[in-house]
């Protein structure tokens, strides 16, 4: 069997900035925005974005994919970093403002995605996520900073409510909020 071809440097450079402009392009002026603007946003052909995304629907779900593959990044990332002594609860708030930023630059892609139909489910980066967030979780748990009963579903559940459409004041409030229904800290006054 023949192994897969690696892509060439200018093909993946050219994925990249496809996707960036997609990215910015549907957050500036919605999933109504032409294949052609993206392109040249991206300062490839028509032609390159074609080869790369034969359609909308494959290029929003492209753009969800990456999303979800930073994600999975971020949580890795922070699970690294507990291994090198620092706090669970830290990587955990860390990591959830860092995801709840990303989200809100990307709620215009996931709404065009809605609008297409496009399935963005990426189960490899899901399941990277949910087993790094188990590991953050369970850490956090063991140093008594996270209740006992807390588990991941939990944590999904409640973040499917963050406030994306909302300022990053609203937001930076709401996971203050959402941490102190998790946390066995007391939430502070000030807060």
């Amino acid at each position: 069997m023949t192994p897969p071809r690696v892509p060439r440097a200018d093909a993946v450079r050219n994925r990249q900035k496809i996707v960036d402009a997609a990215r910015e392009q549907i957050a500036l002026h919605g999933p109504g925005v032409g294949m052609d603007e993206i392109a040249a946003a991206a300062g490839v052909a028509v032609g390159t974005l074609y080869r790369h995304f034969p359609n909308k629907t494959d290029l929003v779900t492209g753009v969800i994919a990456e999303y979800l593959q930073g994600v999975a990044t971020e949580a890795e990332a922070a699970v690294e970093r507990l291994a090198s002594g620092s706090r669970p609860l830290d990587e955990i708030t860390g990591f959830l403002e860092r995801v709840v930023e990303a989200s809100a630059a990307d709620r215009a892609v996931k709404s065009a995605a809605l609008a297409l139909g496009a399935d963005p489910v990426d189960e490899a980066a899901v399941s990277r996520t949910v087993d790094a967030l188990t590991v953050l979780i369970r850490a956090g748990q063991s140093d008594g900073d996270i209740h006992p009963d807390v588990t991941i579903d939990d944590f999904y559940l409640l973040f499917s409510t963050a406030p994306t459409d909302r300022p990053a004041p609203v937001r930076a409030r709401w996971l203050i909020l959402f941490l102190s229904g998790f946390t066995t800290r007391a939430r502070d006054a000030d807060n």
